[in-house]
């Protein structure tokens, strides 16, 4: 193993931990319902997103405040990783079929060579993506755990609505973001 790639095993290690530990405050989704690998969150439950921004995939910069009053469907994801490859599709159709109530998707790219990232999104997604090689935007989400594949749902005040904890697939995922812009617009 080359003492590059063994560095990097431990900061992803080390990261992981972090991650998993919550940065030593409090599981918010111990408040909401969690149904299999699924979190959801009523309004009074959803833990603030802070400030994230980041460096997209394709260049340039992305600022999570540009979209508030948006609902932002956030995915993060690995080309090494085979269940993101299989659930690509069904994030893309539901980003299409959402994008007019007001839905805008990002993904957060991890762990992977920026050339690889590129080519797996081509023709899959139209979506943008940051590029976290070493996962310290993904930190920026207090996500108490994490996998790859997860995605999180924001609602238009930029709070975690829902949360899955593995891939998911059209029927899962666009029910649940409909619900989500749904809400305060009736």
């Amino acid at each position: 193993m080359t003492m590059r790639r063994a560095a990097l095993l431990l900061t992803v290690a080390a990261l992981s931990a972090t991650v998993l530990a919550g940065c030593g405050g409090e599981n918010w989704a111990k408040k909401c319902t969690t149904t299999g690998t699924v979190v959801e969150c009523t309004p009074t439950q959803r833990p603030q997103v802070a400030e994230v921004t980041g460096e997209l995939l394709d260049g340039g910069k992305y600022d999570i405040a540009q979209d508030r009053g948006k609902v932002v469907v956030v995915n993060f994801w690995g080309s090494w990783c085979a269940p993101c490859r299989a659930e690509a599709d069904d994030l893309e159709t539901t980003f299409q079929a959402t994008q007019a109530k007001g839905v805008t998707f990002i993904g957060i790219n991890s762990r992977d060579d920026r050339d690889a990232a590129k080519a797996f999104e081509r023709g899959r997604v139209t979506y943008p993506s940051i590029y976290d090689f070493d996962g310290k935007v993904a930190l920026k989400f207090d996500v108490t755990q994490t996998s790859t594949p997860a995605t999180l749902i924001l609602d238009r005040e930029g709070r975690i609505a829902v949360a899955l904890r593995a891939a998911t697939t059209k029927a899962q995922l666009q029910p649940l973001v409909e619900k989500i812009a749904a809400e305060g617009t009736g």
